[in-house]
């Protein structure tokens, strides 16, 4: 079975609730995606969508935790190609919550994991790495049922290892200043034996 592209990916996501529909149309005609939609070297996709079914259903952020109530539509990822930069727009729910109306801040640790992972695979040998360390700071509490952005940058690559910054603020309108809610430095490593283990790993999801 070939991979699902970016494209399709795009295609495959079909709302099933007045929810899912309402956020789905905010996320796609928000200003931001409409800017990162229209800059040339960015790749618009939806990774939950690429990971083929047999295991997107074992999977923690693209099956588990996805959903009603939880992360309502599959993310709208802009990944700049050769791994450089990549931003990635979500809604988290009122059932991803620690205390209540605020997000578990173990959500946005998974969020920033593989969100700067998925940012610098593309510079990797094998296009693939396992994180080796990964330093998050809490700056203000993420609320439940609101709009957020994840935003990261590969920093430097050094053969099979990359350094990455990111964060997760709030999504805001133009001209509005967003509330930093998590920042992030991670270094990721590609294994040698990546390339005879895996040779067609499935997608990383957001």
């Amino acid at each position: 079975m070939n991979p699902i592209t970016d494209k399709e990916s795009l295609e495959l996501y079909k709302p099933q609730t007045d929810e899912e529909s309402e956020v789905d149309e905010f996320i796609k005609n928000h200003p931001l995606a409409q800017k990162l939609r229209a800059k040339e070297g960015f790749v618009e996709s939806r990774p939950h969508l690429k990971i083929p079914e047999a295991y997107r259903t074992h999977h923690l952020t693209g099956g588990l935790l996805s959903g009603p109530g939880r992360i309502v539509v599959p993310p709208l990822v802009f990944e700049e190609t050769g791994g450089k930069s990549i931003t990635a727009i979500s809604y988290l729910g009122s059932e991803l919550c620690g205390h209540p109306g605020i997000v578990h801040g173990g959500l946005l640790a998974t969020m920033l994991d593989e969100g700067l992972a998925r940012c610098c695979f593309a510079a990797l040998p094998h296009k693939i790495g396992v994180t080796a360390n990964l330093n998050i700071n809490y700056r203000a509490p993420a609320q439940a049922d609101s709009y957020v952005v994840l935003r990261a940058t590969t920093t430097k690559v050094e053969g099979r290892k990359a350094w990455v910054e990111g964060r997760i603020e709030t999504l805001v309108g133009e001209g509005e200043t967003p509330v930093v809610l998590a920042e992030a430095t991670a270094l990721f490593i590609s294994p040698k034996q990546a390339a005879v283990r895996n040779p067609s790993p499935p997608p990383l999801a957001l």
